[in-house]
């Protein structure tokens, strides 16, 4: 699905509708003091390893796309509710 890389959308700040960059979230980093991340570490740390859990089946084919939409009057900055879509790309 291709969505254009300018869209007019309401902005919560400015309170009106304006014109909004659109660009793909992308995921953060991973934060290593986390609990889970320190109980996978201390679990792989011995032994010969395998699964953590039951292993789950794979269900959802997908991710749901995220949407970043920056105000160009304000900057702010909207996340929109993601959509499940194997290829999203923004046209230029």
């Amino acid at each position: 699905m291709k969505i254009p890389d300018k869209i007019n959308t309401y902005c919560p700040r400015c309170r009106q509708y304006t014109e909004h960059s659109v660009s793909l979230l992308k995921a953060g980093k991973r934060r290593k003091l986390a609990a889970g991340e320190r109980h996978h570490d201390r679990v792989d740390r011995h032994g010969y390893g395998g699964q953590k859990a039951p292993m789950a089946k794979p269900v959802k084919t997908t991710k749901k796309q995220t949407l970043k939409l920056k105000c160009s009057k304000c900057g702010y900055i909207i996340q929109k509710e993601g959509i499940r879509i194997k290829k999203l790309e923004v046209v230029r």
